[in-house]
């Protein structure tokens, strides 16, 4: 599995953050004011002032949810959420194929998300498009759903032509740097956490733990 979707955010927790995104409307600043040079030619959108209390809030409450999810946890190897931003995209507005870049202030970014805050049915177009081995997979998630994917992966949003988009998006910086390390961890957790639920503690599989809990050790960066 190399991206993980998911629910993050019950109805009423949506409700709250569409409530802080839509309080002021001079909230809202040029997107491409965060992108690097090559990203901001292809980037068109609105972006929420982090330094508002409103981003503040918001921030706090998207990042506490993704620490505390035990799924995204195993996943990620979560060390820090950071570089959160509130992302809202009307007609005409899209953004181009691009990667995002290996570093921010905050920490390293091995894992990108979007967190969808806007039912599908609302808006027309804006389609997450991420690169795999033969193409590209096409994502337009409830809202309160979440899509967590490498970050060395291209990516694109296809263009609104109807409707308004709400995202907030971030990265991840994980206690483990490789994706396929990860990956290794991840299916290995599921299989010991499964064998768990099935037939209980056992010797056996104090000894996968075991091993799962070392292999971190190694792996971690």
């Amino acid at each position: 599995m190399d991206i993980l979707s998911t629910s993050l955010l019950h109805a009423d927790e949506v409700a709250q953050l569409g409530d802080l995104l839509i309080s002021d409307e001079s909230l809202w600043l040029d997107g491409r004011l965060t992108a690097g040079e090559f990203a901001a030619k292809v980037k068109s959108n609105k972006q929420l002032n982090p330094s508002s209390k409103e981003c503040e809030k918001a921030t706090q409450i998207v990042s506490s949810r993704l620490k505390a999810h035990p799924l995204i946890k195993s996943f990620s190897l979560v060390r820090r959420v950071h570089s959160i931003l509130f992302s809202r995209s009307e007609v005409g507005d899209g953004y181009g194929w691009h990667v995002d870049n290996p570093f921010a202030k905050l920490g390293r970014r091995d894992l990108s998300f979007t967190l969808f805050l806007t039912e599908p049915s609302s808006y027309c177009g804006g389609e997450l498009e991420v690169q795999n081995m033969q193409g590209s997979d096409s994502y337009k998630l409830a809202a309160g759903e979440v899509l967590i994917y490498p970050s060395t992966a291209l990516h694109c949003v296809r263009e609104i032509t109807s409707g308004v988009r709400l995202v907030c998006v971030g990265w991840i910086e994980s206690y483990v740097p490789s994706h396929e390390d990860r990956l290794l961890l991840f299916n290995l957790d599921a299989g010991a956490k499964g064998l768990l639920a099935r037939h209980g503690r056992s010797a056996e599989l104090d000894l996968i733990y075991q091993a799962y809990a070392n292999a971190v050790r190694r792996l971690a960066g």
